[in-house]
């Protein structure tokens, strides 16, 4: 026997075993195997590959997929009855895999409709031609809520109404595709897509490398030079506009913008002022003439649009009447997503391009006409009836929509009349059989329903279609179950070529390059990482006291012994109650550190989040958890430990800009406060014994005291150490004089040759502490420079933060 007719058994036994073990759902279709039950070529080399896996090793590929996605902080918000809650990205490990012809056949299709839905929104916002000749009903338009009435005639900047979409596509029990819904609102999931991948290579790392997969690096250049060119100036900034960190997708926004090199803005970030589009900067503000906007076009300003919004800028509109901004896409885009103008799509593609949908949508009918509202009702059990103005798939939309033959008599009656009288508002679709995929489910290959989520990007040499995007994929054999909402899944997808491909990244091929200069940091985001400073050292300085004081509980055990019980009322007075191992006042503080860190996800490292989500994540287990003494001591001993460990990733891995000078200020300035409170209490007549040495270990400075001075702890030393030493970093004086150095660093410093009202105070209060002596500073003191600092703090917001 040769060993060519070794190596061909051996794949016959191969997928003889996979078609027992993997069968396609009954009436679908399915992307692995062919029509008599082989695997489709494609699939054969990854088929193949996983095969020769043990289940343990299996486990362990997913599991570093895993593992990344969890590190990365991948995550998108669940909506249900009590609230919303960040979920982990529900992975599905398998990827799709696509011939290279197949996708060929698929792009070009998706370029024409792209082509298409531009000409329809241009009509629709100008001559308004479909409409008057019939090849729109009025009603879709007129009575349509994304119809939106203030974007009538402006006309882009640049031309165009859209430049990113996406496509809900699916493939039917025959094996040709549809497509089942379009995306020109704020098409999401990109960013996912890029996560995915990556995702995907950490599993499949040798097979991804063997096998031809189309990148998509290539596809994100091309549309981020298509951003820098529709800069209307040089100066000119392009942004991710968000609606913010409550939204589902917001992880996304932030990746991208980080992605790209991109400001990510939300509305408050912007102002309109002579009719062009600002940013606030820490430097004023800033001009930003193209805008990616992931809000719905409603909300983008509540002056003509959404009154009710609260995300939008007051005056955007008008920016676009003066053709100052180009929004990705145009306001009043979405109305392209309404579900009944499926059921027009091919007439009006014939009329606007004189030729036939090459991907037909999938069967629609709107039952504001008779004849159609007469075949859904005569084919109802066939049909999925739902809004016509919903913007949503049928299997996204399933608590509106109804499956016809899952009505009971009575339903399908009150169903009927509904139709009969209300059909201008319904629409019936035909039930889709969507093809299926294989999702690694208890051990074996699953066959899941699955459809795909293709993007569209307008570059300079026009519609350029990614080579993937990503695969939802059921959670059981109903459609319905697709939805990430309903518990589905997202899966990578590969186009495979035949030859090898580009091998591209974003990296500039050309050696030139420009560095972008200093003040275009947000005035929102500098807000957020001042606070971040602040939040982090105020829980550090509690944790410090805490750990004393649990210490000295662990010796007597008895609380009311008179320095336990001084401390405690000065715990008291700073809101830090003694009821829980970790009290809730310092909860709320690493709470807020984090949520001050999730509005400038974009501006933070990977690194930097995982740390501080573990400190929180370990915190909040020893809440309730620790007892008083010995076992809460070491509890903030671990805490202290995570704090230094994220202080430390800030300070070796943040690039000294702009905004890492708000963080360190942020820092310092809550140092400083600490320490002046703390002095002020520790160090007054009336501190029992013991007072002064516990306040030695609160700033950490036992040692440093006996290494500088040759007498025991005294009021004198103690005082020189912890407020007066330039050298000692938990001094009073060091934190004033770094709080100076970074300030002189930032915009506007110096106006005009003179010192700006902030840095003469900062200068100030240095130069009054540098010059005093340990004799002169009495509780008055301290309490006067406490009021200081918070003074500084609020000039500092109102010169940068407002």
């Amino acid at each position: 026997m040769t060993n060519q007719t070794v190596a061909e058994e051996l794949e016959d036994e191969i997928s003889e075993t996979r078609s027992m073990s993997y069968r396609a759902l009954p009436g679908a279709a399915d992307e692995m195997l062919d029509n008599n039950g082989g695997i489709r070529p494609v699939w054969q080399r990854f088929v193949n590959s996983i095969d020769r896996l043990s289940e343990h090793e299996l486990h362990e590929r997913f599991a570093r997929a895993d593992r990344y996605l969890r590190d990365a902080g991948v995550f998108y918000r669940a909506y249900g009855a009590n609230g919303s809650s960040d979920r982990a990205w529900p992975f599905s490990h398998i990827p799709v895999l696509i011939a290279e012809k197949e996708w060929q056949v698929l792009a070009e299709g998706l370029v024409q409709r792209a082509n298409l839905l531009e000409a329809v929104v241009s009509d629709i916002y100008n001559d308004n031609r479909l409409v008057q000749e019939g090849f729109i009903p009025p009603q879709l338009i007129a009575g349509n809520p994304e119809f939106l009435r203030p974007l009538v005639g402006i006309k882009p900047a640049g031309g165009h109404y859209l430049h990113f979409c996406s496509f809900e596509i699916g493939r039917g029990p025959d094996g040709n595709w549809w497509v089942l819904a379009d995306r020109t609102q704020a098409p999401s999931g990109a960013g996912f897509a890029l996560e995915n991948r990556v995702a995907t290579t950490r599993a499949f790392s040798d097979i991804y490398a063997e096998t031809h997969v189309h990148r998509l690096a290539s596809f994100f250049g091309a549309f981020r030079d298509a951003l820098q060119s529709r800069k209307q100036h040089a100066d000119d900034r392009i942004a991710v506009l968000s609606p913010g960190p409550a939204n589902e997708t917001y992880f996304e926004h932030a990746y991208i913008a980080r992605y790209l090199g991109i400001m990510l803005l939300e509305g408050e970030d912007l102002a309109v002022v002579n009719g062009r589009v600002m940013v606030r900067t820490v430097a004023g503000l800033k001009p930003i003439s193209v805008l990616w906007r992931r809000l719905d076009a409603a909300y983008a300003d509540p002056l003509e649009l959404n009154q009710n919004s609260h995300i939008g800028t007051p005056g955007m509109v008008q920016a676009l009447r003066n053709g100052a901004v180009t929004f990705v896409n145009a306001l009043g885009s979405g109305i392209l997503e309404t579900r009944a103008l499926l059921a027009f799509m091919p007439t009006i593609c014939h009329h606007l391009l004189g030729e036939d949908l090459a991907l037909p949508s999938i069967a629609t009918w709107w039952c504001g006409q008779k004849s159609e509202r007469e075949q859904v009702a005569r084919n109802l059990d066939r049909m999925v009836i739902g809004p016509a103005y919903s913007r949503l798939p049928f299997f996204d939309d399933s608590g509106r929509s109804q499956l016809g033959a899952s009505l009971s008599k009575a339903q399908r009656k009150a169903m009927l009349e509904r139709i009969e009288a209300e059909g201008g508002k319904l629409v019936g679709q035909e039930v889709v059989t969507l093809s299926t995929t294989p999702a690694f489910v208890d051990g074996k290959l699953t066959p899941r329903p699955m459809s795909l989520r293709v993007y569209a990007a307008r570059t300079r040499d026009g519609w350029q279609i990614m080579p993937g995007g990503f695969a939802r994929i059921g959670s059981g054999d109903d459609v319905s179950a697709i939805a990430m909402q309903s518990g589905g899944s997202a899966a990578d997808v590969w186009i495979v070529s035949e030859k090898p491909v580009d091998r591209t990244s974003l990296l500039p091929a050309e050696e030139s390059f420009t560095r972008n200069m200093p003040g275009s940091l947000p005035s929102r985001a500098a807000d957020n990482l001042y606070w971040l400073g602040r939040y982090i050292e105020r829980a550090e300085g509690a944790l410090r006291i805490l750990r004393a004081w649990h210490g000295r509980f662990a010796e007597s055990a008895d609380p009311e012994q008179p320095l336990l019980a001084y401390v405690t009322r000065y715990l008291s007075d700073l809101d830090v109650d003694m009821k829980h191992g970790v009290p809730e006042s310092m909860m709320r503080n690493i709470d807020s550190a984090v949520y001050s860190a999730s509005n400038i996800r974009d501006r933070f490292s990977p690194d930097g989040w995982l740390a501080l989500t573990d400190l929180a994540k370990t915190a909040r287990r020893f809440h309730d958890k620790v007892k008083h003494g010995d076992d809460a001591a070491h509890a903030m001993t671990i805490l202290l430990r995570k704090l230094a460990g994220f202080a430390g990733l800030v300070h070796e891995n943040m690039y000294r800009f702009t905004g890492w000078r708000f963080l360190t200020v942020g820092r310092f300035l809550e140092r400083g406060l600490h320490m002046t409170r703390l002095l002020g209490h520790m160090s007054a007549d009336a501190a029992p014994d013991g007072s002064l040495d516990m306040l030695l270990e609160i700033g950490d400075n036992v040692m440093t005291h006996r290494r500088r001075y040759n007498v025991n702890t005294a009021k004198l030393t103690v005082t020189d150490l912890l407020a007066l030493d330039p050298l000692n970093p938990r001094s009073i004086l060091f934190q004033l004089n770094e709080i100076r150095t970074e300030l002189e660093q930032l915009p506007n410093a110096f106006v005009s040759g003179q010192m700006s009202p902030l840095y003469r105070e900062a200068m100030r209060l240095h130069s009054g502490l540098a010059v005093m002596t340990p004799e002169t500073m009495t509780p008055e003191i301290y309490s006067t420079l406490e009021r200081e600092l918070e003074r500084l703090s609020d000039i500092l917001a109102n010169t940068y933060l407002g």
